[in-house]
């Protein structure tokens, strides 16, 4: 993500001033003009951020949980899809990117100025001054999408359906929304305080990370865990839905340079050093520790280089992403690993370890590694802002989705039965069956 502009956004504010609170705001007339080229590549990285979450999120979890609940999994990527592209057109384009006071409760969340999305088709956003804000908002939309997919991993093989639509709804409307204006709407961390977040390592991984943490200590474990076999049942769906991932990855980072430009392209050049070196990195260690590297091993360390690179893609140099990816596939393996066993919680598919964890280490490091040669905000970047970020990322988080699953525990209930789970989700939720 470009960093907030303040005078930019002025220019963008006064231009809809005086304008209803549901009306289409007006056009400016001197608004930069659209250029083509930014514009195919943000449709592009578009595509290539929705194809992350259907299929390739659902079949990289799909594959690591057991048969009897593959299309329960699957499921919840694709219905999570569904309900926040509504809530993200309806709302959650307005609450996190529309123009604010830059004061009082604007500091924390926008209002709703672009309620339906109630914006010109020529207009563009102060963020994405040459792309059609239908685009913007598309591209948005899917960061929206894939940040509550990534949570339920965390919690797999054992919430209810019904809970899981409530929970989603709740956790978009008063989580991802706030923390995404917080950070790129405008908001206090990013605009006040200075955290850099390129392209979602607070906004998206430490944010769904500690979710995720918070849903498997408050169903806790799974029938069965620690001395059930609970291996994966498919790791081919796993390998491909990882492949997915990071091909996806790139319209991921590249795109949040909101322009087909040189920062895209060192944005991109990054994304591939760091997520190949923690796949090594992780398969090392797995290889020192259990004597075989294993499939599920690279998978899980590919995706913690993604992870941990997507807040410093736009800041760091090569030789950073390189650094970044090597601490990630060691550090996401450690807590995926050892953290779980100290602390026995039940983290099903490693949300938290792998996008809580390396979300945490590429935002840290992208205070220490930014080089403004990359991109000329590096030179304000900080350990102690960044710190500053991660932190209020956690502790605002952690709290309000643990609220979120209180509604839901005396509403819908959270944990499904006792037979369910030992029939499997896929029959007792869905009435259906996987066959190959």
């Amino acid at each position: 993500m470009k960093t907030f502009n303040i005078k930019r956004l002025a220019s963008f504010a006064l231009a809809t001033l005086g304008a209803a609170m549901f009306a289409v705001p007006a056009f400016a007339a001197d608004a930069p003009k659209i250029d083509s080229g930014d514009t195919a590549w943000l449709l592009t990285s578009t595509a290539l951020v929705l194809l992350m979450t259907i299929p390739g999120l659902a079949l990289f979890y799909g594959g690591m949980v057991r048969k009897k609940n593959v299309i329960a999994t699957v499921a919840q990527s694709f219905v999570i899809t569904c309900l926040v592209t509504i809530i993200w057109m309806v709302i959650g384009y307005s609450a996190s990117f529309t123009p604010n006071a830059d004061a009082g409760l604007n500091q924390f969340v926008g209002d709703i100025t672009f309620f339906m999305t109630k914006v010109n088709v020529t207009s563009t956003n102060s963020l994405a001054a040459t792309i059609p804000e239908y685009v913007f908002v598309m591209f948005q939309m899917t960061f929206a999408i894939i940040t509550p997919a990534l949570i339920a991993g965390a919690f797999a093989e054992r919430m209810k359906f019904s809970a899981l639509i409530l929970f989603m709804i709740l956790w978009a409307l008063f989580v991802y929304i706030p923390i995404a204006h917080m950070v790129w709407g405008g908001g206090i961390l990013g605009a006040k305080i200075g955290v850099l977040d390129f392209a979602g390592g607070t906004v998206v991984h430490i944010n769904a990370g500690v979710a995720g943490l918070m849903c498997a200590l408050f169903l806790g474990k799974r029938k069965g865990y620690g001395t059930e076999n609970m291996a994966p049942s498919n790791l081919v769906y796993t390998m491909i839905g990882a492949s997915l991932l990071w091909v996806g990855w790139f319209g991921f980072n590249a795109g949040s340079a909101v322009a087909s430009n040189a920062l895209a392209g060192a944005a991109m050049m990054n994304t591939q050093v760091a997520t190949a070196a923690a796949a090594l990195a992780w398969m090392v260690v797995e290889w020192v520790e259990r004597k075989k590297p294993g499939m599920l091993g690279l998978a899980s360390g590919a995706v913690a280089g993604l992870v941990a690179i997507t807040p410093a893609a736009g800041f760091v140099n090569p030789q950073g992403a390189l650094i970044i990816g090597i601490v990630a596939g060691a550090g996401c393996y450690a807590a995926a690993v050892w953290l779980k066993k100290i602390f026995k919680y039940d983290d099903s598919l490693d949300a938290f370890g792998v996008h809580g964890i390396g979300g945490i280490i590429g935002a840290l490091l992208t205070g220490v590694l930014a080089d403004k040669a990359i991109n000329s905000l590096g030179e304000g970047a900080s350990l102690l802002k960044q710190a500053e970020g991660v932190g209020a990322t956690i502790v605002y988080t952690a709290v309000v989705t643990s609220i979120i699953l209180l509604i839901c525990k005396f509403t819908t209930g959270l944990r499904v039965s006792e037979e369910a789970e030992v029939e499997g989700l896929d029959q007792a939720l869905h009435g259906e069956a996987l066959h190959e």
